[in-house]
């Protein structure tokens, strides 16, 4: 098993052939390129998306159809070559990059959903060409207390999608 000392975990293992390569890396962020997918039981659907290149970086992420049920995937072929995937798959996964500012409330990127193929172990930011969906898109909850954020520490769990 790998480690990584993280800002959000603390020391996180996690094994080799979990990680997702980002070969063109995430718009902002080009220069992290591996990232693996953090579960935290008590947190579902949440996952966090943890950069092994750089520890300070990671996404809390939803799946796009908890933010918005009737969400459509929708890639260019760009997309799909840089997943090495000649056509779509089932075994997508399609997460939305959450935003929780200070003094707003939380948002989801749908414009810009974070793909995953666990077949190809690759990731992209899929940017849609249409603007069918927003990237600051209000997170519904029927819950009282706050989203959770990825501020809470921890150095046990699962790593994965």
């Amino acid at each position: 098993m790998a480690t990584i000392d993280t800002q959000q975990f603390g020391t996180l293992q996690y094994s080799e052939d979990a990680i997702f390569e980002f070969p063109e890396g995430i718009p902002g962020f080009e220069q992290a390129h591996h990232f693996v997918c953090v579960e935290r039981p008590g947190l579902r659907p949440i996952t966090f998306l943890q950069s092994v290149d750089d520890p300070g970086v990671c996404f809390i992420t939803l799946p796009a159809k908890a933010v918005e049920p009737e969400y459509e995937l929708d890639l260019a072929r760009e997309d799909l070559r840089v997943l090495g995937l000649a056509q779509m798959e089932e075994s997508l996964a399609c997460l939305a990059i959450v935003c929780m500012p200070q003094d707003a409330a939380p948002t989801a990127n749908l414009l810009g959903p974070v793909v995953l193929s666990r077949e190809t172990m690759r990731g992209i930011q899929a940017i849609r060409e249409d603007s069918k969906y927003s990237a600051v898109h209000p997170l519904k909850t029927n819950r009282t207390e706050p989203v959770p954020s990825a501020a809470a520490k921890s150095t046990t769990g699962e790593t994965e999608c």
